[in-house]
């Protein structure tokens, strides 16, 4: 007999009395339901679309996307592996659909991001319709979702350009997927692996989604299987699950060095800032009074648990106490409540930890995803009706008012957070460092919308740069100035090679600078999303939150190979560091760490990569270059005099 094969007789009688309750108008019932899911997305779609944007963020991805089109591979730069975007599966969606389509990057990007976002909110309302019962047990209206869509950040990322929309579809599905497969009485094969290979796909849609992959994973090879050869499946279940995870892990390793993306090693993923993760955390809550929202869908959602549990028989518990506690805790593994288990603790770990590493610059972004794993159990409220709807009231029956009574204080806090502006700020940067990134955009652009690159040439400095690097065809390295309408030009050494040096430019903004400038132009930062030179610096312990690494440019007129003599040097540089600069490069730990992603890729290197990525992660460097030289043990170019 197949492990946990049917039902029990238990289960059925409570099924027929799950039926004999339903409303009598179960008609109007699935129409309400369905007619809730088309307002809920139509309301995200629209206040997504009024929202609409492509961050400097999101254009980061899509310089990736240029080079995976134009045959350089998944890298920034042309000629160096760097693996500059978190989610892998959202760049190559955007390659995919660009490639198959032709349409503009920042366009494909905007739709995908959009149609994500749109489908996450229908997989939550389906799963929690399923784990309720269906419109045939309640009256289903949307509640979690709601409070979701109603935060402004919520629909500031629904066409940012970034993974977010990505994240909270890949979530929703699998809520809904896991729904099934808990409350499903055969569990089929197909559906079964094509559930594992979901879950399977977290790290790929976010590093720390692997969080919850893992979780479902294990909670499906734990269970009970279909079939008579449950040892066999589970190998499968390895087998599916692991296959393209575990694949492009081993060749991340060997191709870029490292075990992860680099901007985890340029954020140090790993590291803690305790204090400004609760600063940001209550930067999202407080303005919006979120915890009011989530306090009354707890409510409700008690509630509409007790009023679907009263006819529960008790001979499911009696049995249940002659059952072995492992083959017991076995089977609720695969029920409603163990998913509503992961998803809760899901999104309580990852609350964690986006607090441990201090949340993020962007409002509200970093805590989206947990969000929405928080209001998924709740994501529709079932509305019940007692026997007899028509006979005379009895005080009884006013718990069925109760649910009714919390979504419409639900609704009313949305109408308030949805006009809510938490951040009054404009460009200028608090304290916090926090800033609503949208509106930071918008006001320096002077674009309602700024979608399209050359959007962003109206951002100070843009369209001094482009004109720069058209003015020095020779080549240079380009460093931003106080002004912003020049660049300081660091020239290439004589002689000048046939068709120029090429240029260089040392920028913060990443995305509008390389997506305005050919890809021949290589482009780096100080934090090191793109260069693992700055990358591998470390934490700033004061710094802004997410950009708390900052290379000083000595180290750039050396790496760029450009002239480090004054007076063509940029004045603010010293002569001095830079020959320091140049004397700590000889590093050997760090040569062999600039080697990993700058040699040709062949199957020495990849090996050779393969084996030192960790060691290549945990590698740091300090950003100055003097110390970087007592630090490797090197001879000082200027050593200090004796005392």
């Amino acid at each position: 007999m197949a492990e946990g094969a049917g039902t029990t007789e238990d289960e059925r009688e409570r099924a027929g009395e799950s039926v004999r309750s339903a409303p009598r108008y179960t008609r109007f019932s699935r129409a309400l339901f369905v007619g809730g899911i088309a307002v809920t997305v139509a309301l995200f779609a629209i206040g997504g679309w009024q929202r609409r944007w492509i961050a400097d963020d999101g254009l980061i991805v899509l310089r990736t996307v240029r080079n995976l089109l134009a045959g350089n591979g998944p890298v920034f730069n042309a000629g160096e592996r760097v693996e500059a975007n978190t989610s892998t599966a959202w760049t190559y969606l955007v390659w995919f659909f660009s490639w198959i389509t032709g349409a503009r990057l920042e366009y494909v990007a905007l739709a995908l991001a959009l149609a994500l976002s749109l489908g996450a909110v229908v997989f939550a309302m389906l799963g929690t319709a399923r784990l309720w019962g269906g419109p045939r047990a309640a009256f289903l209206l949307p509640a979690g979702v709601l409070v979701y869509i109603a935060v402004p950040p919520a629909r500031d990322y629904v066409t940012s350009g970034l993974e977010s929309g990505l994240v909270i579809f890949w979530l929703g599905l699998l809520w809904w997927a896991m729904i099934r497969w808990a409350k499903a009485e055969r569990v089929r094969l197909p559906a079964l692996l094509g559930l594992v290979f979901l879950a399977g796909l977290a790290p790929l849609i976010r590093p720390e989604m692997a969080v919850l992959g893992a979780a479902a994973l294990g909670m499906i090879f734990l269970a009970p299987l279909p079939g008579d050869r449950p040892v066999l499946l589970r190998l499968l279940i390895v087998a599916v699950a692991g296959l393209l995870p575990l694949g492009y892990q081993i060749w991340r390793m060997g191709y870029y060095g490292l075990p992860y993306p680099n901007t985890a090693v340029a954020k140090d993923a790993g590291g803690a800032k305790w204090s400004q993760g609760f600063t940001y955390l209550w930067n999202l809550v407080g303005p919006y009074w979120l915890w009011l929202p989530l306090l009354l869908l707890l409510l409700a959602g008690l509630g509409a648990l007790r009023l679907a549990s009263e006819s529960t028989a008790r001979g499911d518990r009696e049995r249940a106490e002659r059952v072995p506690p492992v083959t017991r805790f076995r089977r609720w593994l695969r029920s409603p409540s163990a998913v509503v288990t992961l998803v809760l603790g899901g999104a309580l770990l990852l609350t964690v930890y986006a607090l441990r590493v201090g949340g993020d610059f962007m409002h509200g972004r970093m805590l989206l995803p947990q969000l929405f794993l928080f209001l998924l159990p709740i994501a529709v409220l079932p509305v019940r009706v007692p026997r007899g709807a028509f006979r005379p009231f009895s005080l009884r029956d006013v718990r069925y008012l109760l649910i009714p009574a919390l979504w419409l204080a639900v609704v009313g806090w949305a109408f308030f957070a949805a006009g809510t502006t938490a951040i009054t700020t404009g460009t200028k940067i608090s304290s916090t460092g926090i800033v609503d990134e949208r509106v930071y955009y918008v006001l320096n652009t002077g674009h309602d919308h700024p979608i399209r690159a050359e959007d962003y040439l109206d951002y100070p400095r843009m369209r001094a740069m482009v004109d720069g690097i058209a003015n020095t065809p020779d080549g240079g390295l380009l460093l931003n100035s106080p002004s912003f309408m020049f660049w300081y030009i660091a020239p290439p050494p004589q002689p000048i090679p046939e068709g120029g040096a090429g240029h260089t430019v040392f920028f913060l903004n990443l995305g509008m600078t390389s997506m305005n400038v050919p890809l021949d132009v290589k482009v780096v930062d100080p934090m090191g999303l793109a260069y693992p030179l700055a990358a591998h610096t470390d934490r700033l312990a004061d710094g802004r939150i997410g950009h708390d690494k900052s290379l000083y440019p000595d180290w750039v007129i050396v790496d760029a190979g450009m002239v480090d003599k004054k007076p063509w040097m940029p004045w603010y540089l010293d002569e001095k560091w830079v020959s320091q600069a140049r004397v700590a490069m000889s590093c050997p730990d760090t040569y062999a760490l600039m080697l990993s992603h700058r040699d040709p890729l062949t199957l020495d290197r990849f090996k050779h990569n393969l084996r030192n990525a960790l060691n290549f992660a945990s590698y740091r460097i300090e950003r100055v270059p003097k110390y970087e030289i007592e630090r490797c043990g090197l001879v000082d170019p200027f050593p200090q005099p004796p005392r």
